[in-house]
C-alpha cells in the first residue's frame, strides 16, 4: 500500500487493522471495479482522520488505483463527508419541508446563537460544528437532528421534536 505525505512528520496511512478492512472491501468487487469501494473506504478514512483533507483523499485514490479527482467528486457530492475539520460533536439539523414547518429554522437559529456560530462553522472551543442536511427520515418527529461523534466509529444519535428547551437539555446531558 502506498503512503502519501501530509507533512514530513505526518504520513497519511491507515493502521494495519484498517488496511485489512480496506482490502476486504475492495475484494467484494470484480477486478477493474475497485472504484465501487469508494464510499465505504471514505467512511473509514473519515472515521480515522475525522475529515477528508486533500492528502487523505489522494491516499484513498492510491489505494483504489484511481485518479484523485474521482475521489474528490464523490466526497464533495455527499454531505456526510467533512471536507474541513469539524468539532467533537457534529450537529446536523434537517432543513427539508416538514422539519421547517415544525420549527427547524428556529432550532438552527437557537443553536447558532447558543454557540456563537453559523451553519458550517465550529464553536471556538472545537466542541460543536453545525450543519444542515436534507431529510433524516423522521418527518413524524420533526424537527429532527442527527449528532455524529468525532472519532467514535461514526456513532450517530437522532433527536426528534426539538425545541430550544430540548437543545439545552441535550447540551447539559450529552454535549459537555
Amino acid at each position: 500500500m502506498s503512503t502519501i505525505e501530509v507533512t514530513p512528520a505526518e504520513p497519511v496511512r491507515f493502521p494495519e487493522e484498517t488496511l485489512k478492512k480496506v482490502q476486504e472491501i475492495i475484494g467484494r468487487y470484480p477486478e477493474g471495479r475497485q472504484k465501487s469501494a469508494i464510499l465505504p473506504i471514505l467512511h473509514l478514512a473519515q472515521n480515522e482522520w475525522n475529515w477528508l483533507s486533500a492528502p487523505v483523499m489522494d491516499y484513498v485514490a492510491s489505494l483504489l488505483d484511481i485518479q484523485p479527482i474521482e475521489v474528490y467528486e464523490v466526497a464533495t457530492f455527499y454531505t456526510m463527508f467533512n471536507l474541513e475539520p469539524v468539532g467533537k460533536y457534529v450537529l446536523e439539523v434537517c432543513r427539508t419541508g416538514p422539519c421547517c414547518l415544525r420549527g427547524a429554522e428556529q432550532v438552527i437559529e437557537y443553536i447558532e446563537n447558543k454557540f456563537g456560530i453559523e451553519v458550517g462553522q465550529t464553536s471556538p472551543d472545537g466542541r460543536i460544528t453545525l450543519k444542515t442536511v436534507e431529510c433524516l427520515a423522521a418527518c413524524g418527529g420533526a424537527p429532527c437532528l442527527q449528532v455524529r461523534l468525532k472519532r467514535e466509529g461514526g456513532i450517530h444519535k437522532y433527536y426528534e421534536n426539538l425545541t430550544p428547551e430540548k437543545i439545552d437539555e441535550l447540551v447539559d446531558r450529552e454535549w459537555v
